[in-house]
């Protein structure tokens, strides 16, 4: 483990019950502001590819047997000494194991117990399986996103599993601390993926309340239904994005492209958006997608290229901004965002599952002697593949 960072969470101390997706996402986010985020794994996982799993960076990781009473009991020690505890498990398996709110409450009345599900702690589906295709289906997200005449697109899963799972627990856990430095009163965090989804959809729901979202896909002015929102296939088989919803540049699009505004329908029009989406396809058909690069890009257009996950760390843009990083030969997203007094760094890559234990033992104040009991008992394991 290296030193301490100076992001604006520095001096917090998070426990992260293991899991995937957006457990993993949120607590990586917490890491990279700055707070020290112990990450509990199981005993002997399998994660051949832990190099890669960049959502695990910032973080040691030890690995404790949570059905093993003395690893139990350690876990519930490292509750004690930390302002936050971070779990993604179905509704009743952290009681199960002994390590539920009111146990963990009792033992630190200030920790903040942020907890993750896709359909919450209550409710009809709270103990059904799901994914966050099926979550963002029922807020009416899902219904929303892709093709007129096709089914929905899932948008990768973005918006359910990270946006209203990860980003929510992650504002949610802040927010608790804050009360919980103010108050001396912990509390628990109901955080369920399809409330947040929801949430996200704020915008869309109010529109849809004044008359003005259609409720079908592609029929609105940034769902893929307006000509000037929305993708374009070049020349050479890339695609260009285009957005120019104020007046003032969409002018500025048509004049670049030769049009004259006069000869054409009115930009709200919808009953003419078919008809100027063909006329568009056919004139960015014309030439290759580094061409309109050189005529659009940096102008008000409101225009970029559709980058592959290849090609965005290359553009100048995120590379002047630094938005992309290379660790162990591994590119990916820098921390974000930018604080002027206390920036983030990517500290460490994702260690081995259980490649911390002792040294993330003895750093939560955990004696050697301790530490060796627990290993040689089997209630801890000690992964000896660091890297």
């Amino acid at each position: 483990m290296k030193g301490r960072t100076m992001g604006p969470l520095a001096g917090i101390k998070i426990v992260e019950f293991a899991g995937i997706g957006p457990g993993p996402m949120c607590a990586m986010l917490l890491a990279d502001l700055g707070a020290e985020v112990l990450r509990v794994d199981r005993i002997n996982p399998t994660q051949p590819k832990f190099r890669s799993n960049i959502l695990n960076r910032n973080r040691p990781s030890i690995a404790l047997d949570l059905k093993h009473p003395d690893g139990k009991e350690a876990a519930l020690r490292l509750v004690a000494a930390a302002d936050a505890l971070i779990e993604g498990f179905r509704p009743g398996v952290m009681e199960r194991l002994g390590l539920g709110p009111d146990v963990c409450l009792a033992r630190n009345p200030r920790i903040v117990y942020g907890r993750m599900t896709g359909w919450g702690q209550d409710g009809p589906l709270a103990m059904a399986a799901g994914h966050d295709i099926n979550y963002i289906a029922l807020t009416g997200v899902l219904h929303a996103i892709g093709p007129k005449d096709g089914p929905p697109s899932p948008p990768l899963n973005l918006i359910g599993d990270f946006g209203g799972g990860a980003l929510y627990l992650a504002l949610g856990v802040v927010s608790a601390v804050l009360s919980a430095a103010r108050t001396g009163k912990g509390q628990v965090l109901d955080v369920a993926m399809v409330d947040g989804a929801a949430s996200l959809a704020t915008s869309a729901y109010g529109l849809h309340a004044m008359g003005l979202w259609k409720d079908e896909r592609a029929s609105n002015q940034v769902d893929g239904g307006s000509h000037y929102y929305g993708a374009y296939e070049t020349k050479d088989g890339k695609y260009i994005s285009i957005a120019p919803i104020e007046p003032q540049f969409y002018a500025e699009l048509l004049q670049r492209l030769g049009l004259k505004k006069e000869d054409l329908p009115d930009q709200l029009d919808r009953e003419q958006w078919p008809a100027m989406r063909k006329r568009l396809e056919g004139i960015f058909r014309q030439k290759p997608r580094d061409e309109w690069c050189e005529l659009l890009e940096g102008t008000d257009v409101c225009f970029a290229p559709v980058l592959t996950l290849g090609e965005a760390p290359g553009h100048p843009h995120n590379k002047a901004r630094g938005a992309f990083i290379e660790l162990d030969g591994v590119v990916q997203p820098a921390p974000a965002p930018r604080f002027s007094a206390t920036p983030l760094e990517v500290r460490s890559g994702p260690p081995a599952p259980g490649a911390d234990t002792s040294e993330g033992l003895a750093g939560w104040g955990f004696s050697k002697q301790e530490i060796a009991s627990l290993l040689e008992g089997g209630a801890a394991w000690q992964n000896p593949k660091k890297k």
